[in-house]
């Protein structure tokens, strides 16, 4: 391989480059990021609300308000397995129509049912059966929503803008999750259902401006920009599964077997990279399982323990921050090296508590964590896009969140007894947080081994820089 004998460009321009061509991208990828924002605001707001919605207006107890919540929050990812291919079927636009018109009638369900005076108390309860209903409605739409976003930032981005463009989606997302840090004025003015309201009514907003500005036109114009600036082997890096093309008379169990060796699951490497993802997955699980709780018991009688909040939604801020800025210095690093060194960091983030709690760890940990987090989620994210073959972006970007839904489904089977073994309410039992802690980091860095040990197999495809 013969190495380029060009100049190699400043330090200070390879970190600018990068937010240069993103302004000067074009508006239908502007319009995908201001709707991921305001989409962040929403399902994080009414995600923080949502058991104490159950627990106070639906009259269910505390055990199994939480049983709704992780419906909402394992249900969207799961539903991606089944709506994600929409958007290669529908197209970006329609997609988004129909995705966000049913989350927006959800969460008016969620807002309204508990004036309509119906008897609540139960899982089976009227009450409860119609906000199970809205919650359906919000699952269906998100389960498309996501994917499409995605498949559309792809669509829409040169090779100029597409790392940047990935990054600055995922930290616009984090930073809508950080707004409803100030909610609470409107929550003491108009309770937790005009809360929930407010919610409705923000994304009914949101429809509004990326039908405004996500025309057909404008989309067609970027489409065709992004095709334009393609490089001829610029989706060769991977080779793609082959499709069938299911002829007339194909018996079922031929259509079956095609269906099956098409899906994105049979492409060994891209299911082996999903799913050793899973370890150090776990860490974003428990920041609404664990860290909530962790802060206010070990820091009980301080005023980091008094405002929980605090520290608990500081990621998402920190995420916003640093997402760019990783992205802009690591231009150069291949997007495998990234996964590797993110997930380490990330993992051993932990282990700043494994000490004991205190306040400079705390933080610390939370630093580091949002810093490993920027370097590998995102390259995580443009590698399920990336990888997938032409029309099929959205099947891939589904699929790519089922480990994701298994790990919303596992880390509860063993953060509660976590919990009540290491951090017991304070006069409830000995706390050894630190234990914990070091626990939760073995389980997380083994992501990181699983990575290093398939490098030679995996690390071959990906010729792309992060």
């Amino acid at each position: 391989m013969v190495e380029s004998t060009a100049p190699n460009p400043s330090p200070l321009k390879e970190i600018t480059q990068p937010f240069i061509d993103l302004v000067r991208a074009p508006r239908a990828l502007w319009a995908l990021n201001l709707s991921y924002l305001l989409e962040g605001f929403v399902y994080f707001g009414t995600l923080t609300y949502l058991a104490m919605y159950f627990n106070q207006l639906v009259g269910l107890d505390d055990v199994r308000a939480g049983w709704m919540v992780g419906v909402l929050t394992s249900g969207i990812t799961f539903s991606m397995l089944f709506f994600g291919s929409r958007v290669d079927r529908w197209g970006l636009r329609a997609t988004l129509v129909v995705a966000i018109s049913l989350m927006f009638c959800g969460r008016l369900i969620l807002a309204l049912a508990p004036g309509l005076h119906l008897a609540g108390g139960r899982l089976g309860s009227p009450l409860n059966l119609l906000a199970m209903v809205g919650i359906l409605f919000i699952v269906s739409g998100f389960g498309m929503y996501q994917p499409a976003i995605y498949a559309g930032t792809r669509q829409v981005t040169t090779a100029a803008t597409s790392s940047m463009a990935f990054a600055m989606l995922y930290a616009a997302n984090n930073l809508g999750g950080w707004l409803p840090s100030f909610m609470s004025p409107i929550r003491r003015a108009f309770g937790m259902q005009g809360a929930i309201g407010f919610y409705a009514f923000a994304t009914l907003l949101g429809f509004l401006l990326l039908i405004t500005l996500l025309t057909r036109r404008t989309l067609e114009k970027a489409t065709a920009k992004a095709k334009a600036s393609l490089e001829p082997a610029a989706d060769a890096a991977v080779p793609a599964n082959p499709t069938s093309t299911d002829p007339a008379g194909t018996s079922m169990a031929a259509r079956i077997t095609s269906w099956l060796k098409a899906h994105p699951l049979a492409n060994a490497k891209f299911s082996f990279f999903i799913f050793c993802l899973i370890p150090v997955q776990t860490l974003f699980a428990y920041n609404w399982l664990v860290v909530p709780q962790y802060v206010a018991r070990a820091y009980a009688g301080s005023r980091v323990g008094e405002n929980f909040e605090v520290a608990s939604n500081l990621n998402a801020l920190l995420i916003f921050i640093l997402c760019p800025v990783v992205a802009a210095l690591s231009t150069r690093v291949k997007v495998y090296s990234m996964m590797i060194y993110g997930t380490a960091v990330m993992a051993s983030s932990t282990f700043l508590l494994a000490p004991g709690p205190s306040v400079t760890g705390l933080f610390a940990y939370i630093l580091v964590l949002s810093v490993g987090e920027a370097m590998w989620q995102p390259r995580f994210l443009q590698y399920a896009a990336e990888i997938a073959p032409e029309g099929r972006t959205g099947a891939y970007m589904g699929v790519a969140q089922f480990p994701w839904f298994l790990t919303k489904m596992l880390v509860p089977l063993y953060s509660g007894a976590c919990l009540t073994r290491w951090c017991p309410e304070p006069g409830k039992g000995t706390q050894q947080t630190g234990l914990m802690w070091l626990i939760f980091g073995g389980i997380a860095v083994v992501s990181t081994f699983f990575l290093v040990a398939a490098k030679g197999w995996l690390g071959r495809d990906f010729k792309t820089r992060s």
